[in-house]
């Protein structure tokens, strides 16, 4: 009895082209809308409660999608880092990786812009700019999901399956990180490259403690203060 349930669970394991068909049709639903990134900048009839609720929609129905992929290869969440265990101690980790995170991009966006990369060529979309109190808060709940929902795509799930194609896991992580960067084409070049470290970063912080946590706390802060912390403030 035992063996053939195990036998049927084995069997049911996808093999690698069937997941590279099933990666293809994953970065076919989210590729597009974030290769718009890059135009984003000549929209201004947008407003930030529209983009935030559908953002949310949007990623939540993703991370329902990778769930379902999981679930049909019989395959445990924690298989792409969603585990609850020492978790106090990896948001202590992902808020102290964090503060030398900060400074690194700092550095390494400002290095890009003196080499010659471009700057935005505008502010902040508008769409992206929480204006009143109410907005706030929704600018919270969205960048929770945001770090959430990103870092099970790109990380957890992404890198699990570009392994299983490539047979690497330095490309899987590497892959991974080029896609995580288009959704920021309205950051201009050196945004978009720094983003992409970002990604590396966040993705060497999920290999090495084979969980989601540190590297959610550590994009929930990088978002919380660009898209909440410093806005408000601005606004005082």
């Amino acid at each position: 009895m035992n063996n053939s349930k195990t036998d049927s669970r084995d069997s049911s394991r996808s093999s690698w082209p069937e997941q590279l068909v099933e990666v293809f049709v994953f970065l076919f639903l989210i590729v597009p809308s974030m290769v718009l990134s890059f135009f984003a900048v000549k929209q201004g009839t947008l407003s930030f409660a529209l983009v935030a609720f559908a953002t949310i929609i949007r990623d939540l129905a993703l991370v329902s999608l990778i769930l379902f992929f999981l679930w049909r290869n019989g395959e445990h969440v924690n298989r792409i880092g969603w585990k609850l265990k020492n978790i106090w101690k990896e948001v202590a980790l992902g808020i102290g990786l964090y503060i030398p995170l900060l400074f690194a991009t700092g550095f390494f966006e400002n290095a890009l812009r003196v080499a010659g990369f471009s700057e935005p060529s505008t502010p902040l979309p508008s769409f992206l700019a929480a204006k009143d109190t109410v907005q706030f808060l929704l600018a919270i709940a969205l960048v929770a999901v945001i770090a959430l929902a990103e870092e099970t795509i790109f990380r957890g799930y992404l890198i699990l399956r570009l392994k299983a194609i490539t047979g690497n896991t330095l490309m899987a992580a590497l892959l991974s990180a080029a896609l995580f960067s288009l959704g920021h084409g309205y950051e201009g070049s050196a945004g978009v490259v720094t983003v992409g470290f970002m990604g590396l970063v966040f993705a060497f912080v999920y290999m090495w403690r084979q969980n989601l946590v540190a590297p959610i706390v550590m994009h929930f802060l990088q978002d919380f203060i660009g898209i909440v912390l410093l806005p408000w403030l601005g606004k005082g």
